[in-house]
Protein backbone atom coordinates (compact mmCIF):
# COMPACT_ATOMS: atom_id res chain seq x y z
CA UNK A 1 0.00 0.00 0.00
CA UNK A 2 2.97 2.60 0.98
CA UNK A 3 4.29 1.40 -2.69
CA UNK A 4 0.93 2.62 -4.40
CA UNK A 5 0.58 6.10 -2.03
CA UNK A 6 4.44 7.02 -3.18
CA UNK A 7 3.32 6.37 -6.87
CA UNK A 8 -0.09 8.13 -6.48
CA UNK A 9 1.99 11.28 -5.04
CA UNK A 10 4.96 10.88 -7.54
CA UNK A 11 2.07 11.26 -10.19
CA UNK A 12 0.37 14.37 -8.42
CA UNK A 13 3.66 16.22 -8.31
CA UNK A 14 4.63 15.91 -12.01
CA UNK A 15 0.82 16.88 -13.30
CA UNK A 16 1.38 20.05 -11.21
CA UNK A 17 4.48 20.56 -12.43
CA UNK A 18 3.44 19.70 -16.08
CA UNK A 19 0.30 22.26 -15.23
CA UNK A 20 2.53 25.08 -14.05
CA UNK A 21 4.61 24.81 -16.76
CA UNK A 22 2.35 24.65 -19.46
CA UNK A 23 0.09 27.48 -17.81
CA UNK A 24 3.42 29.50 -17.54
CA UNK A 25 4.65 29.47 -21.48
CA UNK A 26 0.59 30.35 -22.23
CA UNK A 27 1.11 33.80 -20.50
CA UNK A 28 4.53 33.74 -22.08
CA UNK A 29 2.74 33.12 -25.89
CA UNK A 30 0.26 35.71 -24.61
CA UNK A 31 2.82 38.50 -23.55
CA UNK A 32 4.75 37.99 -26.61
CA UNK A 33 1.77 38.23 -29.19
CA UNK A 34 0.24 41.26 -26.96
CA UNK A 35 3.97 43.10 -27.28
CA UNK A 36 4.01 41.87 -31.31
CA UNK A 37 0.06 43.68 -31.67
CA UNK A 38 1.15 47.02 -30.05
CA UNK A 39 4.91 47.28 -31.49
CA UNK A 40 6.69 47.39 -28.93
CA UNK A 41 9.56 44.70 -28.83
CA UNK A 42 12.75 45.60 -29.42
CA UNK A 43 15.30 43.06 -31.71
CA UNK A 44 19.18 42.93 -31.40
CA UNK A 45 20.86 43.65 -33.88
CA UNK A 46 24.08 41.56 -34.98
CA UNK A 47 26.68 43.47 -33.12
CA UNK A 48 24.45 44.18 -29.83
CA UNK A 49 22.87 47.04 -30.34
CA UNK A 50 18.76 47.53 -29.84
CA UNK A 51 17.19 48.01 -32.78
CA UNK A 52 14.19 49.94 -33.54
CA UNK A 53 11.05 48.23 -32.32
CA UNK A 54 8.71 46.62 -34.40
CA UNK A 55 6.50 48.43 -36.88
CA UNK A 56 2.60 48.45 -35.86
CA UNK A 57 -0.07 46.44 -37.47
CA UNK A 58 -0.23 47.15 -41.07
CA UNK A 59 -2.89 48.74 -43.02
CA UNK A 60 -4.97 47.78 -45.42
CA UNK A 61 -3.32 47.78 -48.87
CA UNK A 62 -4.37 51.35 -50.04
CA UNK A 63 -6.14 53.31 -46.97
CA UNK A 64 -2.74 54.92 -45.82
CA UNK A 65 -2.98 56.89 -49.24
CA UNK A 66 -7.00 56.91 -48.87
CA UNK A 67 -6.31 58.65 -45.18
CA UNK A 68 -3.43 60.92 -46.50
CA UNK A 69 -6.41 62.96 -48.91
CA UNK A 70 -9.05 62.96 -45.99
CA UNK A 71 -9.99 66.47 -45.27
CA UNK A 72 -11.34 64.88 -42.05
CA UNK A 73 -9.28 63.43 -38.85
CA UNK A 74 -8.29 60.21 -39.19
CA UNK A 75 -7.36 57.63 -36.32
CA UNK A 76 -6.96 54.27 -36.96
CA UNK A 77 -7.51 51.63 -33.81
CA UNK A 78 -5.74 48.32 -33.13
CA UNK A 79 -7.31 45.33 -31.21
CA UNK A 80 -6.04 46.78 -27.38
CA UNK A 81 -7.24 50.10 -28.51
CA UNK A 82 -3.89 51.49 -29.06
CA UNK A 83 -3.47 54.31 -31.99
CA UNK A 84 -1.54 52.47 -35.07
CA UNK A 85 -2.38 55.42 -37.35
CA UNK A 86 -3.47 59.00 -36.61
CA UNK A 87 -3.41 62.44 -38.68
CA UNK A 88 -1.65 65.74 -37.13
CA UNK A 89 -5.04 67.16 -36.85
CA UNK A 90 -5.91 64.51 -34.39
CA UNK A 91 -2.95 65.78 -32.56
CA UNK A 92 -3.89 69.52 -33.02
CA UNK A 93 -7.24 68.85 -31.71
CA UNK A 94 -5.96 67.26 -28.75
CA UNK A 95 -7.96 64.09 -29.80
CA UNK A 96 -4.61 61.63 -29.17
CA UNK A 97 -2.17 61.65 -26.57
CA UNK A 98 0.45 59.56 -25.70
CA UNK A 99 -0.65 56.97 -28.28
CA UNK A 100 -4.21 56.61 -26.99
CA UNK A 101 -7.67 58.22 -27.54
CA UNK A 102 -8.31 60.83 -24.89
CA UNK A 103 -11.61 61.49 -25.62
CA UNK A 104 -13.77 58.87 -23.33
CA UNK A 105 -16.83 59.06 -25.57
CA UNK A 106 -14.74 58.52 -29.09
CA UNK A 107 -13.28 55.39 -27.35
CA UNK A 108 -16.41 53.86 -26.06
CA UNK A 109 -17.80 53.99 -29.51
CA UNK A 110 -14.91 52.05 -30.76
CA UNK A 111 -14.96 49.48 -28.65
CA UNK A 112 -18.83 48.78 -29.53
CA UNK A 113 -18.04 48.66 -33.88
CA UNK A 114 -15.38 46.51 -32.89
CA UNK A 115 -17.38 44.01 -30.69
CA UNK A 116 -20.39 44.12 -33.39
CA UNK A 117 -19.01 45.40 -36.21
CA UNK A 118 -21.95 48.24 -37.33
CA UNK A 119 -20.81 51.65 -38.40
CA UNK A 120 -22.05 54.38 -35.83
CA UNK A 121 -21.77 58.27 -35.36
CA UNK A 122 -22.02 61.02 -32.95
CA UNK A 123 -21.92 65.03 -32.40
CA UNK A 124 -19.20 65.75 -30.02
CA UNK A 125 -18.73 69.14 -28.10
CA UNK A 126 -15.34 69.53 -26.90
CA UNK A 127 -12.90 71.67 -25.19
CA UNK A 128 -9.98 73.10 -27.57
CA UNK A 129 -6.44 72.36 -26.48
CA UNK A 130 -5.20 74.38 -23.85
CA UNK A 131 -8.31 76.54 -23.78
CA UNK A 132 -10.53 77.12 -20.68
CA UNK A 133 -13.85 74.68 -20.27
CA UNK A 134 -15.71 77.81 -19.32
CA UNK A 135 -14.60 80.90 -21.38
CA UNK A 136 -13.50 78.96 -24.96
CA UNK A 137 -15.87 78.39 -27.45
CA UNK A 138 -16.51 74.53 -27.81
CA UNK A 139 -15.23 72.76 -30.41
CA UNK A 140 -18.31 71.25 -32.21
CA UNK A 141 -17.14 67.79 -33.78
CA UNK A 142 -18.78 65.02 -36.36
CA UNK A 143 -17.12 61.35 -35.25
CA UNK A 144 -18.06 58.45 -37.25
CA UNK A 145 -16.71 54.88 -36.44
CA UNK A 146 -16.72 52.30 -38.77
CA UNK A 147 -14.35 48.19 -38.93
CA UNK A 148 -11.31 48.18 -40.90
CA UNK A 149 -10.93 44.90 -41.90
CA UNK A 150 -10.96 42.05 -38.68
CA UNK A 151 -9.05 43.69 -36.13
CA UNK A 152 -8.71 47.35 -36.84
CA UNK A 153 -11.39 50.40 -36.42
CA UNK A 154 -11.13 53.88 -38.39
CA UNK A 155 -12.32 56.91 -36.66
CA UNK A 156 -13.25 59.89 -38.83
CA UNK A 157 -13.68 63.21 -36.99
CA UNK A 158 -15.28 66.07 -38.71
CA UNK A 159 -14.45 70.03 -37.22
CA UNK A 160 -17.98 71.69 -37.52
CA UNK A 161 -17.59 74.66 -35.60
CA UNK A 162 -17.03 76.82 -38.19
CA UNK A 163 -20.55 75.91 -40.21
CA UNK A 164 -22.36 75.48 -36.53
CA UNK A 165 -21.05 79.46 -35.96
CA UNK A 166 -22.38 80.61 -39.81
CA UNK A 167 -25.64 78.16 -39.38
CA UNK A 168 -26.43 80.35 -35.91
CA UNK A 169 -25.36 83.78 -37.88
CA UNK A 170 -28.12 82.69 -40.59
CA UNK A 171 -30.17 81.65 -38.54
CA UNK A 172 -29.94 85.13 -36.22
CA UNK A 173 -30.18 86.76 -39.61
CA UNK A 174 -33.34 85.27 -40.62
CA UNK A 175 -35.40 86.05 -37.55
CA UNK A 176 -33.86 89.61 -37.35
CA UNK A 177 -34.70 90.25 -40.80
CA UNK A 178 -38.17 89.06 -40.33
CA UNK A 179 -38.51 91.33 -37.05
CA UNK A 180 -37.74 94.02 -38.89
CA UNK A 181 -39.65 93.74 -41.91
CA UNK A 182 -42.75 93.14 -40.12
CA UNK A 183 -42.45 96.20 -37.71
CA UNK A 184 -42.77 98.94 -40.71
CA UNK A 185 -45.02 96.53 -43.21
CA UNK A 186 -47.43 96.28 -39.58
CA UNK A 187 -47.55 100.36 -39.30
CA UNK A 188 -48.67 100.63 -43.19
CA UNK A 189 -51.47 98.14 -42.66
CA UNK A 190 -52.47 100.25 -39.39
CA UNK A 191 -52.01 103.51 -40.93
CA UNK A 192 -53.72 102.29 -44.33
CA UNK A 193 -57.00 101.42 -42.13
CA UNK A 194 -56.63 104.75 -40.10
CA UNK A 195 -57.01 106.78 -43.48
CA UNK A 196 -60.06 104.57 -44.94
CA UNK A 197 -61.45 105.15 -41.49
CA UNK A 198 -60.90 108.94 -41.44
CA UNK A 199 -61.75 109.31 -45.20
CA UNK A 200 -64.28 112.31 -44.11
CA UNK A 201 -61.50 113.98 -41.72
CA UNK A 202 -58.66 115.04 -44.48
CA UNK A 203 -56.26 116.63 -41.98
CA UNK A 204 -56.44 112.64 -40.59
CA UNK A 205 -56.25 111.51 -43.99
CA UNK A 206 -52.84 113.98 -44.39
CA UNK A 207 -51.54 113.25 -41.12
CA UNK A 208 -51.58 109.31 -41.68
CA UNK A 209 -50.46 109.58 -45.35
CA UNK A 210 -47.49 111.33 -44.01
CA UNK A 211 -46.57 108.64 -41.60
CA UNK A 212 -47.17 105.90 -44.33
CA UNK A 213 -44.89 108.06 -46.34
CA UNK A 214 -42.31 107.74 -43.46
CA UNK A 215 -42.75 103.77 -42.81
CA UNK A 216 -42.42 103.37 -46.50
CA UNK A 217 -39.39 104.93 -46.92
CA UNK A 218 -37.91 102.74 -44.04
CA UNK A 219 -38.69 99.85 -45.59
CA UNK A 220 -37.34 100.81 -48.98
CA UNK A 221 -34.15 101.51 -46.96
CA UNK A 222 -33.85 98.05 -44.68
CA UNK A 223 -34.74 96.29 -48.18
CA UNK A 224 -32.11 98.24 -50.30
CA UNK A 225 -29.52 97.66 -47.15
CA UNK A 226 -30.17 93.97 -47.01
CA UNK A 227 -29.41 93.78 -50.75
CA UNK A 228 -25.78 95.73 -50.29
CA UNK A 229 -25.44 93.66 -47.39
CA UNK A 230 -25.17 90.61 -49.32
CA UNK A 231 -23.37 91.43 -52.23
CA UNK A 232 -20.59 92.20 -50.17
CA UNK A 233 -20.74 89.43 -47.15
CA UNK A 234 -18.92 86.89 -49.28
CA UNK A 235 -15.67 89.50 -49.01
CA UNK A 236 -14.73 89.43 -52.54
CA UNK A 237 -15.31 91.87 -54.75
CA UNK A 238 -17.81 90.98 -57.88
CA UNK A 239 -16.19 93.33 -60.26
CA UNK A 240 -12.98 94.17 -61.75
CA UNK A 241 -11.58 97.12 -59.58
CA UNK A 242 -11.24 100.51 -60.39
CA UNK A 243 -9.46 103.67 -59.39
CA UNK A 244 -11.65 105.59 -56.91
CA UNK A 245 -10.94 109.29 -56.06
CA UNK A 246 -11.33 109.73 -52.41
CA UNK A 247 -11.95 113.57 -52.72
CA UNK A 248 -15.20 112.50 -55.24
CA UNK A 249 -16.07 109.75 -52.11
CA UNK A 250 -16.25 112.12 -49.58
CA UNK A 251 -18.32 114.79 -51.82
CA UNK A 252 -20.98 112.22 -52.13
CA UNK A 253 -21.07 111.36 -48.10
CA UNK A 254 -21.81 114.98 -47.37
CA UNK A 255 -24.15 115.12 -50.24
CA UNK A 256 -25.90 112.04 -48.71
CA UNK A 257 -26.10 113.63 -45.52
CA UNK A 258 -27.00 117.46 -46.03
CA UNK A 259 -30.35 117.89 -45.73
CA UNK A 260 -30.56 115.87 -42.39
CA UNK A 261 -27.39 117.88 -41.58
CA UNK A 262 -29.29 121.20 -42.11
CA UNK A 263 -32.41 120.48 -40.33
CA UNK A 264 -30.61 119.72 -37.12
CA UNK A 265 -28.19 123.06 -38.13
CA UNK A 266 -24.98 120.38 -38.03
CA UNK A 267 -21.77 121.42 -39.92
CA UNK A 268 -19.92 118.78 -41.77
CA UNK A 269 -16.62 119.88 -42.87
CA UNK A 270 -13.58 117.84 -44.50
CA UNK A 271 -9.84 118.08 -44.71
CA UNK A 272 -6.19 116.33 -45.08
CA UNK A 273 -4.68 115.09 -47.99
CA UNK A 274 -6.25 115.96 -51.18
CA UNK A 275 -5.73 113.86 -54.05
CA UNK A 276 -5.54 110.66 -52.99
CA UNK A 277 -7.41 107.36 -54.58
CA UNK A 278 -8.21 104.03 -53.78
CA UNK A 279 -8.45 100.81 -55.94
CA UNK A 280 -11.68 98.67 -55.71
CA UNK A 281 -16.06 99.21 -56.22
CA UNK A 282 -16.70 102.55 -56.23
CA UNK A 283 -20.25 101.89 -55.95
CA UNK A 284 -19.04 99.85 -52.25
CA UNK A 285 -16.53 102.51 -51.23
CA UNK A 286 -19.28 105.04 -51.54
CA UNK A 287 -21.82 102.99 -49.45
CA UNK A 288 -19.58 102.74 -46.86
CA UNK A 289 -18.23 106.31 -46.47
CA UNK A 290 -22.15 107.57 -46.36
CA UNK A 291 -22.91 105.05 -43.55
CA UNK A 292 -20.54 106.51 -41.74
CA UNK A 293 -21.15 109.85 -42.05
CA UNK A 294 -24.77 109.23 -42.15
CA UNK A 295 -24.72 107.26 -38.53
CA UNK A 296 -22.27 110.35 -37.42
CA UNK A 297 -25.03 112.72 -38.05
CA UNK A 298 -28.14 110.92 -36.88
CA UNK A 299 -26.32 109.99 -33.66
CA UNK A 300 -25.30 113.99 -32.89
CA UNK A 301 -27.01 116.29 -31.03
CA UNK A 302 -28.41 119.63 -32.82
CA UNK A 303 -25.84 122.13 -33.56
CA UNK A 304 -22.52 120.18 -33.75
CA UNK A 305 -19.70 119.10 -35.90
CA UNK A 306 -18.71 116.08 -37.82
CA UNK A 307 -15.65 115.92 -39.30
CA UNK A 308 -14.08 114.12 -42.11
CA UNK A 309 -10.20 113.46 -42.56
CA UNK A 310 -7.74 111.81 -45.17
CA UNK A 311 -4.52 110.96 -44.97
CA UNK A 312 -1.81 108.27 -46.32
CA UNK A 313 -0.07 106.39 -44.04
CA UNK A 314 2.29 103.24 -44.10
CA UNK A 315 0.85 99.88 -43.47
CA UNK A 316 3.40 98.54 -42.01
CA UNK A 317 2.90 101.09 -39.15
CA UNK A 318 -0.83 100.40 -39.51
CA UNK A 319 -1.28 96.78 -39.34
CA UNK A 320 2.36 95.18 -38.90
CA UNK A 321 2.42 93.91 -42.33
CA UNK A 322 5.05 94.19 -45.37
CA UNK A 323 5.69 98.03 -46.23
CA UNK A 324 2.71 99.36 -48.17
CA UNK A 325 0.54 102.50 -48.19
CA UNK A 326 -2.62 102.60 -46.64
CA UNK A 327 -5.30 105.60 -46.80
CA UNK A 328 -7.02 105.95 -44.01
CA UNK A 329 -10.26 108.12 -43.68
CA UNK A 330 -11.74 109.08 -40.17
CA UNK A 331 -15.03 110.33 -39.29
CA UNK A 332 -15.57 112.19 -36.00
CA UNK A 333 -18.75 113.04 -34.49
CA UNK A 334 -19.51 115.06 -31.19
CA UNK A 335 -22.47 112.72 -30.27
CA UNK A 336 -23.51 110.05 -27.51
CA UNK A 337 -20.40 108.11 -27.87
CA UNK A 338 -20.75 104.54 -27.49
CA UNK A 339 -19.91 102.13 -24.18
CA UNK A 340 -17.22 100.22 -23.93
CA UNK A 341 -19.43 96.74 -24.09
CA UNK A 342 -21.59 98.23 -27.38
CA UNK A 343 -18.09 98.98 -29.25
CA UNK A 344 -17.40 95.38 -29.60
CA UNK A 345 -20.83 94.54 -31.12
CA UNK A 346 -21.23 97.37 -33.01
CA UNK A 347 -20.30 96.07 -36.23
CA UNK A 348 -22.82 92.89 -35.94
CA UNK A 349 -25.80 92.76 -37.86
CA UNK A 350 -28.87 94.57 -36.37
CA UNK A 351 -27.19 95.39 -33.34
CA UNK A 352 -28.24 99.01 -32.32
CA UNK A 353 -26.68 100.93 -29.17
CA UNK A 354 -30.26 102.26 -28.25
CA UNK A 355 -33.38 100.80 -30.56
CA UNK A 356 -35.48 103.70 -29.21
CA UNK A 357 -32.97 106.55 -31.23
CA UNK A 358 -32.86 103.97 -33.63
CA UNK A 359 -36.83 104.10 -34.05
CA UNK A 360 -36.44 108.03 -34.49
CA UNK A 361 -33.38 108.05 -36.95
CA UNK A 362 -34.57 105.90 -39.24
CA UNK A 363 -31.54 103.43 -38.37
CA UNK A 364 -32.02 99.46 -39.51
CA UNK A 365 -28.81 98.29 -37.99
CA UNK A 366 -27.17 97.73 -40.71
CA UNK A 367 -25.07 100.52 -41.92
CA UNK A 368 -21.73 99.76 -39.93
CA UNK A 369 -22.20 95.84 -40.40
CA UNK A 370 -22.24 97.06 -44.42
CA UNK A 371 -18.87 98.95 -43.56
CA UNK A 372 -16.94 96.01 -41.78
CA UNK A 373 -17.52 93.55 -45.08
CA UNK A 374 -16.56 96.66 -47.30
CA UNK A 375 -13.30 96.94 -45.61
CA UNK A 376 -12.62 93.36 -45.65
CA UNK A 377 -13.58 92.92 -49.14
CA UNK A 378 -11.11 95.33 -50.24
CA UNK A 379 -8.09 94.03 -47.52
CA UNK A 380 -8.56 96.53 -45.04
CA UNK A 381 -9.75 97.48 -41.73
CA UNK A 382 -12.49 99.44 -39.71
CA UNK A 383 -11.90 100.19 -36.09
CA UNK A 384 -13.88 102.71 -33.60
CA UNK A 385 -12.48 105.11 -30.69
CA UNK A 386 -15.48 106.68 -28.43
CA UNK A 387 -16.46 107.77 -25.41
CA UNK A 388 -19.71 108.35 -23.71
CA UNK A 389 -20.44 111.73 -23.76
CA UNK A 390 -17.83 113.10 -26.12
CA UNK A 391 -18.07 112.04 -29.52
CA UNK A 392 -16.80 108.91 -31.99
CA UNK A 393 -14.32 108.43 -34.37
CA UNK A 394 -14.24 105.92 -37.11
CA UNK A 395 -11.82 105.46 -39.22
CA UNK A 396 -11.32 103.36 -42.67
CA UNK A 397 -7.81 102.16 -43.89
CA UNK A 398 -8.32 100.92 -47.14
CA UNK A 399 -4.91 99.92 -49.41
CA UNK A 400 -3.65 102.67 -51.64
CA UNK A 401 -4.39 103.00 -55.11
CA UNK A 402 -2.81 105.37 -58.11
CA UNK A 403 -4.97 107.81 -60.03
CA UNK A 404 -5.81 106.83 -63.86
CA UNK A 405 -2.93 107.76 -66.16
CA UNK A 406 -4.97 110.79 -67.64
CA UNK A 407 -5.12 112.35 -64.45
CA UNK A 408 -1.57 112.28 -63.70
CA UNK A 409 -0.47 113.59 -66.80
CA UNK A 410 -3.07 116.58 -66.17
CA UNK A 411 -1.77 117.19 -63.10
CA UNK A 412 1.82 116.80 -64.10
CA UNK A 413 1.24 119.76 -66.81
CA UNK A 414 -0.47 121.56 -64.05
CA UNK A 415 2.44 121.69 -61.88
CA UNK A 416 5.48 121.88 -64.61
CA UNK A 417 7.45 124.86 -63.82
CA UNK A 418 7.39 127.70 -66.69
CA UNK A 419 10.41 127.30 -69.23
CA UNK A 420 12.82 130.33 -68.36
CA UNK A 421 12.86 132.68 -71.47
CA UNK A 422 15.27 132.91 -73.50
CA UNK A 423 17.63 136.01 -74.31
Amino acid sequence: MDVNVAAAAACAIAGLGVGLTASIAFRWSEREQARGRTGRTSRTSRNGATAEPDQEPALPPGVDTVLSVLRSCAIVLGEGDEVVKASSAAYAMGLVRGGRVAVDQMLALARSTRRDGEIRQIELELTRPGASARTAEPLAVSVRVAPLGSRLVLVLVEDRTERRRIEAIRRDFVANVSHELKTPVGALSLLSEAVADASDDPEAVQRFAGRMQVEATRLASLVQEIIDLSRVQDDQLKVDPEPVAVDELIAEAIDRCRQTAAAKQIVIAAGGTTDLYLVGNRGQLAAALGNLVENAVNYSPPRTRVALATRRISSAAALGEADGELIEISVTDQGIGISEKDRERIFERFYRVDPARSRLTGGTGLGLSIVKHVAASHRGTVSVWSVEGQGSTFTLRLPAGQAPAEDRDNHAATTLPAPEARS
